[in-house]
């Protein structure tokens, strides 16, 4: 069973998160528009990049897991959102924009994950 100390710190760290998120998503729909989902590409690149560096800073410090949990769990959990990106995908599809979508799929992915290998790389660098 998890500890109420976890609970909190998760519910806590998703708070942050999905206000975050809910501001890059604003904030990019009023500087680009809404035809190329750019807030979610963003919010997935830049939560692997701190996913990456948060694992190492954490593993580095020896913090107790409630710091685990708010951090990776809860903020970057949700920041971060694989339901919205489906999303965008099929909105992209379903207005014929092929190319777009295609692009969108692989920009996402191949970023999100450089951008994990980036920041557990650099995490090792800086909290080693």
């Amino acid at each position: 069973m998890m500890s109420p100390a976890m609970l909190l710190a998760v519910a806590m760290g998703g708070a942050v998160g999905a206000v975050l998120r809910f501001g890059v998503l604003q904030t990019t729909m009023r500087l680009w528009g809404t035809g190329f989902p750019v807030g979610t590409l963003v919010v997935n690149v830049a939560g692997s990049l701190a996913m990456g560096l948060a694992v190492e800073w954490l593993t580095a410090r020896g913090l107790p897991d409630v710091w685990r949990g708010f951090l990776t769990v809860g903020l970057l959990g949700a920041l971060t959102t694989f339901s919205t990106f489906s999303r965008d995908v099929a909105l992209l599809h379903e207005r014929g924009e092929m190319a777009l979508a295609a692009l969108y799929v692989m920009l996402s992915v191949c970023l999100s994950v450089g951008a994990l290998f980036l920041g557990l790389w650099l995490g090792r660098g800086f909290f080693a």
